[in-house]
């Protein structure tokens, strides 16, 4: 998803190409990502020619928040203490980090 915000449209060759530089990935992979992200309304697809272009659906924040969601119910049982928790143990935090968190949750208190 990043890359095609960032791209606005792209095919799976350009995703492919642009997620190889990073890390070693099969394009049939990448096909089959693009396609779930289809069918979960995230990405539209265009024929152009042989290819298809994809285009996201969704402003960036909109998709991140149902992702989240969509991991808290998989992973923690809908429990989003439960993954608060885990992140606020996380040692990788730093102080302001932490500090932030300790402030959201006091806002959310008041």
């Amino acid at each position: 998803m990043k890359i095609v915000w960032r791209l606005e449209s792209a095919t799976v060759r350009d995703v492919y190409e642009a997620m190889r530089k990073t890390r070693p990935i099969a394009y049939t992979t990448v096909m089959t990502m693009m396609g779930v992200l289809e069918d979960k309304g995230y990405l539209a697809k265009q024929t152009q020619g042989r290819a298809h272009a994809y285009t996201p659906t969704k402003p960036r924040h909109q998709v991140v928040g149902a992702m989240v969601r969509d991991f808290v119910d998989r992973v923690f049982d809908g429990a989003s203490s439960a993954l608060l928790l885990h992140l606020a143990k996380d040692a990788r935090l730093t102080e302001r980090q932490r500090k932030a968190v300790q402030r959201i949750v006091q806002e959310m208190d008041e």
